[in-house]
């Protein structure tokens, strides 16, 4: 064992990188519901007094609706949806574990669901966030989102930042 001022070399051997999997998948499923609940937690301790209704699961699984997980080796550890409103998609449910925060998932996630737009040839996706989430906020912009009018069942709230995006 080293002592103070003596080097001691550390050695560590790794096996693999962890896996990070994107994937559509049925918001009910076992493994998954977890998250979501953690997300209606969260939602509900930032805005305590906002009258916030979970989404119901039935919501998430409208045919207008795709639901997007992050998976690392397996476990789901973030997750998104895009609903198709006709003219735009909108962007909800995002969320990240806290424990996986600050590794760059939101974005990754947020790439991901936009390229999902894409693909079906859409233009134009919309969000609406609250103003207790700084850093999704940020994220959204660093991504190209600008705030916009509410839209939608959005209505004009002091709590609530609309954003939209047009894609390239």
């Amino acid at each position: 064992m080293a002592g103070r001022g003596q080097a001691a070399q550390l050695e560590v051997h790794v096996n693999k990188r962890p896996q990070l999997t994107f994937a559509i998948e049925d918001p009910g499923t076992p493994d998954i519901l977890p998250l979501t609940q953690q997300l209606d937690g969260y939602l509900a301790e930032l805005y305590p007094t906002a009258n916030i209704q979970p989404v119901a699961l039935e919501e998430l699984r409208q045919p207008n609706v795709t639901f997007v997980t992050a998976r690392v080796d397996g476990t789901p550890v973030a997750c998104g949806a895009c609903v198709d409103e006709g003219e735009y998609l909108e962007v909800k449910r995002m969320y990240v574990l806290p424990a996986c925060r600050g590794l760059g998932l939101g974005k990754q996630l947020l790439e991901a669901l936009e390229q999902y737009v894409r693909n079906g040839g859409g233009r134009v996706i919309r969000l609406e966030t609250g103003t207790a989430q700084a850093e999704a906020i940020e994220l959204y912009e660093r991504s190209g989102y600008r705030r916009c009018p509410p839209f939608g069942s959005h209505r004009s709230n002091p709590q609530s930042v609309c954003m939209e995006k047009v894609l390239a």
